[in-house]
């Protein structure tokens, strides 16, 4: 299940994970994010335990999207450890986006 991430959870959410973090910044507006929406939340099921997931609403956390210059959505951001690994804009299917957290589980 993904977690809706905010600046008041980020800190502890993402930035202290102890597993690699799916960010998918996202907008309800956003056709393509809809699109892409049921891939995290199954990547999210499918990984569960070895990936942290989290979704963020650019037009409620500005300031998020900000920090990580959000030019476009969807926009897909793996962290780990604390660092932004890859950067993903636009739509992936399921298989890519796994195969891209699995370099980095």
């Amino acid at each position: 299940m993904t977690t809706e991430i905010n600046s008041g959870n980020f800190n502890n959410e993402v930035l202290n994970s102890d597993k690699p973090v799916l960010i998918d910044f996202w907008a309800p507006w956003c056709a393509p994010c809809r699109m892409i929406a049921p891939v995290v939340e199954k990547i999210s099921e499918e990984l569960a335990g070895q990936v942290f997931v989290g979704k963020v609403n650019v037009d409620q956390e500005r300031d998020l999207a900000m920090k990580f210059n959000i030019m476009s959505i969807p926009n897909l951001v793996i962290m780990k450890n604390g660092k932004v690994v890859e950067n993903i804009v636009g739509y992936r299917p399921k298989e890519d986006l796994k195969n891209l957290l699995a370099k980095h589980i």
